[in-house]
């Protein structure tokens, strides 16, 4: 009897079936000081505890992206060991800040199945639930992920593509309870620019970029523990390439749009994103946003911008062609609302 395993294929997913994932894990402020050698994060209210108290929180939280990507890595031995490509995300809340000495654990329900016109893959969509030591709801959100399958002979499932939210609604983002911004120290932040200062409509080019090393992103990946085989074995692939986890690229250019949106602070929700090409060792990652929206909040002195965050090895301000498809230089285009003070 066999005491490993090859890992969860296509034909091996069913409508709502729960899997829950193993190993919790409890986060240090270790984990902050290496994201931040990581990734050229500066949020002020996640480096120091003084100016997180000074926003009304007991101490600065780790990053909201520490959580996602520690939930995130849970699922990955379950749901894309055997993945192609992580395909997309929708409805992802926020719930809670976390802190060191919090445990975080996570939960996955397929949603939504269709397997591809080759019968070599199929698409998995699962709603993955993160939570704390006291079962506290951390955050939540749906990915969707290409795998392959184990016998391309094994018969269809049938499709049921879940329909989702294009944006989580204002009023549905979760404040922290005790966050308050009406005493924000903009001289600490490192910028002036409130909520107000921003259009609807606006485009900001974060000018910095930073070259993709081959040692940072497999650091990165065990960091957070995911074990997708694309990130490690050159052998996964017909070109030799370790595929970059494309989390690595949400962190990198969230941290590049510190130029511009310093006080961007808190992510309360990602609306969608999509990894719109592969990304490798050498590629020099820069990012622009776009200020699609604003929604007031019923905190003091906290308002919400709704940003498109795009990352991307060529020009800034580019997205699209004329036909819609993504400019091969784009790696990733990022949909979320931030806490900003007002």
């Amino acid at each position: 009897m066999t005491k490993t395993t090859a890992g969860r294929f296509f034909e091996d997913y069913t409508i709502g079936q729960v899997i829950s994932h193993a190993v919790p894990r409890t986060v240090s402020g270790g984990e902050r000081a290496f994201y931040h050698a990581l990734y050229p994060a500066r949020g002020a209210l996640y480096s120091s505890d003084e100016f997180a108290r000074a926003c009304g929180l007991p101490q600065s939280p780790v990053d909201d992206l520490i959580a996602f990507h520690i939930v995130f890595g849970k699922s990955v031995p379950d749901i894309s060991l055997n993945a192609v490509a992580n395909l997309g995300y929708a409805e992802a809340r926020f719930h809670l800040p976390v802190y060191p000495g919090d445990t975080l654990r996570s939960q996955s329900e397929v949603i939504g199945l269709k397997e591809n016109s080759n019968g070599k893959s199929g698409v998995v969509w699962v709603r993955t639930r993160g939570e704390n030591q006291r079962g506290e709801l951390v955050l939540d959100y749906v990915r969707w992920v290409m795998v392959r399958k184990r016998d391309i002979g094994s018969p269809a499932p049938e499709t049921m593509i879940p329909s989702l939210a294009s944006v989580v609604a204002p009023e549905d983002l979760v404040i922290p309870k005790t966050l308050d911004f009406s005493a924000f120290d903009f001289g600490l932040s490192g910028e002036p620019h409130r909520w107000g200062d921003y259009a609807i409509g606006e485009k900001i080019d974060h000018v910095d970029g930073v070259t993709l090393e081959e040692a940072e992103h497999m650091l990165a990946t065990r960091l957070w523990q995911n074990t997708s085989k694309v990130h490690f074995d050159s052998m996964q692939r017909p070109d030799g390439k370790r595929l970059i986890y494309g989390g690595h690229v949400i962190s990198m250019a969230r941290a590049l749009s510190f130029n511009g949106l310093a006080n961007a602070q808190m992510i309360a929700a990602i609306n969608a994103g999509a990894h719109a090409n592969p990304s490798f060792a050498g590629d020099t990652v820069r990012a622009w946003s776009e200020v699609l929206d604003r929604a007031e909040t019923s905190a003091s002195g906290v308002g919400a911008l709704r940003l498109r965050l795009v990352a991307t090895k060529g020009a800034a301000l580019v997205l699209k062609d004329q036909d819609g498809k993504y400019d091969p230089n784009v790696l990733l285009d990022l949909d979320y609302w931030a806490l900003i003070p007002t």
